[in-house]
């Protein structure tokens, strides 16, 4: 027993003296369920839809309005058809509400009366969740209006028009965003690795001893992990359009340069953890929770950013994987936006250099006194 106690009492100082076992056990499971509590909402969906109303009786300026007095959606009402078009390439409004100018008309001759709604097919549950709110709002506007006697389940009749994916097929979306994942997994969990492995064993003295320079050692670890990622991408491309037939509507030399700003700015994430911590089973738990968790579940790839709360969706605005999901999949769906492609770049040209700088900085070209 008193052997026994020893050693319990070394691994119990061993944990203490350890930070990565701390981190481990109490911070990542805090982020976890912080990302699962905040971050991901199966109730319901927030959307954003732009209305038009072209008929001008008073009871459907009401129809309207009543559409921004939902909690599923929040409403922008303008008379300018392209504003509206744009606002859905750029991803701004998930879908559009057109009412025509006889619609009041066709209620009072008690004719079915038509409701345009165009749903961005790009998300295929969120346009799913467009559909059957629309219906609901209109079902309770015609029940408290001068039409209600006339209510049926055939004259309000919403007309569904979904662009970019009118298969509504939920791998037009899913394939491409995976290509996002693939290289987060590439740029940030590969190479939180390889610095880390080198101290742990024992290789950077043999290039400390060398003529290296921190340049040297710096671009001698992004470069293979930079091919890799970018063959990769390639490969996973093949797949998408030549295997699984995934429509592809953008341009390919878009793809590729922003792709590999994407994977610049993911691998300095991953080698700075390496170059900070140079200890691996701690560089790759904390690559995955500050890494790869978030571009999972925070990114748009499998929840809504707009059903998240407020205070996450500007945390979201840092994650170099919503940029890049948002710009795949319209680069795929509905081709080249180049609002979204220059801002995506631009967002990762500066994070990735900001990054590269403090990869360099922080590579230590000194043996430690441990």
């Amino acid at each position: 027993m008193k052997i026994l106690r020893a050693l319990v009492k070394k691994e119990i100082l061993q944990i203490v003296r350890d930070p990565s076992s701390i981190v481990i056990s109490f911070v990542l499971p805090l982020i976890s369920i912080f990302i699962y509590m905040y971050g991901i909402n199966l109730d319901f969906v927030t959307v954003n839809v732009g209305i038009k109303n072209d008929d001008n009786s008073p009871e459907i300026a009401q129809l309207a309005n009543s559409f921004g007095h939902s909690k599923y959606i929040n409403s922008e009402i303008s008379d300018d058809m392209n504003d509206l078009t744009q606002k859905l390439i750029r991803s701004k409004i998930k879908g559009m509400v057109v009412i025509p100018n006889d619609f009041s008309t066709k209620l009072e001759q008690k004719q079915s009366a038509d409701l345009m709604v165009i749903a961005d097919g790009a998300e295929v549950n969120t346009a799913t969740h467009l559909q059957n709110y629309i219906l609901q709002i209109s079902n309770q506007w015609l029940a408290s209006s001068k039409y209600a006697q006339l209510m049926s389940p055939q004259i309000v009749n919403p007309q569904i028009r979904t662009w970019y994916n009118q298969d509504s097929n939920g791998y037009y979306f899913i394939l491409p965003g995976s290509i996002a994942i693939t290289m987060t997994l590439i740029g940030i969990l590969l190479t939180a690795l390889v610095v880390a492995r080198e101290w742990e064993r024992g290789t950077m003295e043999s290039l400390l001893s060398s003529n290296v320079t921190r340049m040297h050692i710096v671009l001698g670890k992004y470069i293979p992990y930079f091919i890799l990622g970018m063959l990769s991408m390639i490969f996973n491309l093949i797949l998408c359009i030549g295997v699984f037939r995934v429509p592809f509507h953008g341009s390919y030399l878009v793809l590729t340069f922003v792709s590999s700003l994407f994977l610049f700015a993911s691998m300095g994430i991953g080698l700075l953890i390496s170059t900070v911590l140079k200890n691996q089973f701690f560089a790759s738990q904390i690559s995955i929770g500050i890494g790869f968790l978030p571009a999972l579940l925070l990114s748009g790839f499998v929840f809504p950013i707009g059903s998240m709360p407020e205070i996450l969706q500007y945390i979201t605005r840092i994650l170099p994987p919503r940029y890049f999901i948002t710009f795949i999949e319209s680069e795929f769906m509905a081709g080249t936006v180049p609002s979204i492609a220059i801002k995506s770049s631009l967002f990762l040209l500066i994070l990735g250099v900001l990054l590269f700088w403090a990869v360099y900085k922080n590579t230590d070209m000194r043996l430690s006194n441990d």
